[in-house]
């Protein structure tokens, strides 16, 4: 009977024991993070050099540098002082939009990409676009030059946008319904 007890007692004080956290058999220095952000930098330096290029060597238009890491110029440009709305957090966007190489080259041309409706900030929508939408009003078109980063990164868009692509978007923002009014109208 004692040792019944004993057995029972010691096996609930080692079963009380905490568990220890396992160490890694190796350790890594980092080194391969360190080379991968090298890398990210000197692509990012390559595509902004060969944009600056490309803006520089079009006099006709006027580019405009985003606070998000891109350009854009406007081909229609809304001048109506009443309409201010840009799109907001909710808001669904209905708009349409082709995507080119920077040299121009066709990826996804007029007609091949739907219109689309887009609730701003809730659905995916890569990030360089989702931030120009913001910045446009109702009616307009604008084009937008984005580096690979903005746009589909290191893994394309699967089917024809390729690896590390910076890429040139023409956008037509045709209306904005407002979150507000959405809410209103359920």
């Amino acid at each position: 009977m004692k040792f019944r007890v004993l057995i029972i007692l010691f096996l609930a004080t080692v079963s009380c024991k905490s568990p220890e956290a396992r160490r890694p058999v190796s350790q890594s220095s980092g080194s391969y993070i360190d080379q991968s952000v090298e890398r990210n930098k000197a692509l990012l330096s390559q595509e902004e050099a060969y944009i600056t290029k490309i803006m520089e060597r079009d006099s006709t238009r006027d580019y405009i540098a985003s606070n998000n890491g891109f350009w854009y110029f406007y081909n229609e440009r809304n001048t109506d002082s009443t309409n201010t709305q840009t799109p907001e957090f909710g808001d669904i966007l209905i708009f349409d939009y082709t995507i080119s190489t920077l040299d121009g080259k066709p990826i996804y041309a007029e007609g091949e990409k739907a219109t689309r409706e887009y609730a701003v900030d809730q659905e995916e929508l890569f990030t360089g676009l989702r931030e120009g939408l913001k910045l446009m009003k109702e009616g307009e078109t604008v084009t937008f030059l984005f580096p690979s980063y903005k746009a589909y990164g290191y893994y394309g868009d699967k089917a024809k946008i390729g690896t590390n692509l910076p890429i040139t978007t023409k956008v037509t923002l045709h209306s904005i319904k407002s979150k507000t009014s959405n809410e209103s109208n359920n």
